[in-house]
């Protein structure tokens, strides 16, 4: 995160928020290194998705009007990584999806933190959410 004179640069959040500033919607990519379906260095992506750390089994989806076959970048912030997914469902804006092939019982890692174990299986671009994950707790 940036910060100016004290206070926070909302260049940060665009970039994780586009649909709010539309022009943020694209990341210039330095190659990822090692990351299964790595970007090419240089070029600019639309980001499709966000996620913390690239233990991350779900990633959450930041744009609106994402399609089944869709081919999806997503951001890894602490390595500063694109990694690309294809939907293979429609994603609403704010939900999440799975980066990669999990089994009944997997934890789940959003953030870098276990929200969950899947109940359902779950193939990477699928919608994960309440039909596919539970909490552990209960």
């Amino acid at each position: 995160m940036h910060f100016n004179g004290g206070g926070f640069d909302q260049r940060a959040t665009d970039l994780i928020n586009p649909v709010r500033r539309k022009e943020h919607m694209s990341y210039a990519t330095a190659g990822a290194s090692g990351a299964a379906n790595k970007s090419g260095a240089g070029e600019r992506k639309t980001i499709h998705i966000v996620l913390h750390e690239a233990k991350d089994t779900v990633g959450v989806a930041v744009v609106e009007g994402i399609r089944a076959g869709s081919q999806l970048n997503a951001w890894i912030m602490d390595e500063d990584e694109i990694v690309t997914v294809n939907a293979k469902q429609d994603i609403p804006i704010g939900h999440k999806v799975a980066l990669k092939d999990m089994s009944v019982g997997d934890t789940v890692f959003k953030y870098g933190v276990d929200i969950g174990k899947v109940v359902a299986p779950i193939t990477a671009g699928e919608h994960a959410h309440v039909h596919n994950i539970k909490t552990k707790r209960w």
